[in-house]
């Protein structure tokens, strides 16, 4: 069986939640039973299927805030949260 698509926002609206200096904050549900991005209340909630052990959870936030933004996900920089759910990339510009 096939798995649902991710949900995801359009990319202008990830875009415009990034700062000055292009940093993205976000809080990841790890182990989630779907995928997504959602923005709630100004802020970027990210779920994935893959579990927290080994940076697995934190390399799936990466490609699907890639696939989001519509950028290779080696352009998506990892700034801090490595071992946390409140994590800070660094966006391309568009």
């Amino acid at each position: 069986m096939a798995r649902p698509k991710a949900e995801l926002p359009p990319p202008e609206a990830l875009r415009a939640l990034v700062d000055a200096e292009g940093r993205l904050a976000v809080r990841v549900t790890p182990g989630a039973r779907s995928e997504g991005i959602e923005i709630e209340q100004g802020r970027i909630a990210v779920k994935v299927r893959a579990k927290p052990e080994d940076g697995k959870a934190t390399a799936a936030v990466g490609e699907l805030l890639a696939r989001a933004l519509g950028v290779a996900p080696s352009r998506v920089e990892m700034l801090r949260g490595a071992t946390s759910r409140e994590k800070l990339f660094r966006i391309p510009p568009a």
